[in-house]
């Protein structure tokens, strides 16, 4: 039962991922499996079988998440796009008792309130400076376009680590997002016919990338598990900003799709963020974080 509950909370962590402005990392806190996610990708090796048994089920879930839905999410996003950001605000704002409960009780000092303002501040104004996506790249097979791919692979999943802070919308900025999910869509279809040339191709943009992204979360997870044990409160003070200022960021990112509330999408879309918000709890409410706030900071 565990095993398929962590699946599901995996795909929720990989649909984030795909859609520009949500967060990856939000959603593993909106979980409530961030402190184990980073401990078992920084321990992996020292708690080899415990880390995997954890890591499993998520990767399974997020890979289904990324590859199996991408075109559903594609298709959300372009016909019900007002429904499907309200959604995973829902999902954002159900998550927020899960890391609140990780400071409630100790007493609230500056050096926390500051991080929080200033890490809301850095996801509202990376919103306003993503004005336009990047021109597409370039993804035509070849040794510099796989050295690319890579380092954008590590840069989209260092980001995707990081709650409050979108590796999809880091993607848009440097123009990569729509040409890769592209490529998923056209590998899972090659996977479908049977194509081997198209299997081929995306091979050779989907391998480089993936490569990139599990260097990328292995080195970003270590640096946040050193600040965790050395700053907790600061740090959970600050992914509450981050987090408090994702909703505001989806809607600045997709203030176009915004300007066509009606009654209709308005009612639909009031569903869907009850339906995320309970889905949220639902997934996040039993999870118990690995190991408890030291309450020395």
């Amino acid at each position: 039962m565990n095993w398929i509950r962590d699946i599901l909370k995996g795909a929720v962590i990989g649909i984030a991922n795909i859609i520009p402005g949500v967060s990856g990392g939000t959603m593993a806190v909106a979980m409530g499996i961030y402190d184990k996610l980073i401990s078992s990708v920084t321990h992996i090796i020292k708690e080899f079988k415990k880390s995997i048994l954890f890591l499993l089920p998520v990767g399974i879930g997020m890979l289904l998440g990324i590859v199996g839905l991408s075109m559903l999410i594609e298709w959300m996003v372009g016909n019900i796009p007002i429904q499907t950001n309200v959604l995973f605000i829902g999902l954002i704002l159900g998550g927020i008792p899960a890391v609140w409960g990780r400071v409630k009780g100790a007493s609230i000092r500056p050096q926390h309130i500051i991080g929080c303002l200033i890490f809301f501040a850095l996801v509202v104004v990376l919103a306003v400076l993503d004005g336009t996506e990047g021109g597409a790249a370039d993804l035509s097979f070849g040794l510099m376009n796989c050295i690319k791919i890579f380092g954008v692979g590590i840069v989209a999943a260092a980001t995707m680590v990081i709650p409050g802070v979108s590796g999809s919308m880091m993607l848009m900025l440097m123009g990569y997002y729509n040409p890769v999910i592209e490529t998923i869509n056209a590998f899972v279809k090659a996977l479908v016919a049977f194509d081997v040339q198209g299997i081929l191709n995306g091979c050779g943009v989907l391998v480089p990338f993936g490569i990139g992204a599990v260097v990328g979360i292995f080195g970003i997870a270590k640096l946040i598990e050193i600040l965790i044990n050395k700053f907790p409160y600061v740090v959970f003070w600050c992914i509450i900003g981050l987090i408090l200022a994702s909703p505001v960021a989806i809607v600045l990112l997709n203030l176009d799709d915004f300007s066509g509330l009606d009654v209709i999408s308005g009612v639909t879309g009031l569903i869907a963020l009850v339906v995320g918000i309970v889905i949220a709890m639902a997934l996040g409410g039993d999870s118990k974080e690995a190991g408890n706030t030291e309450r020395n900071e």
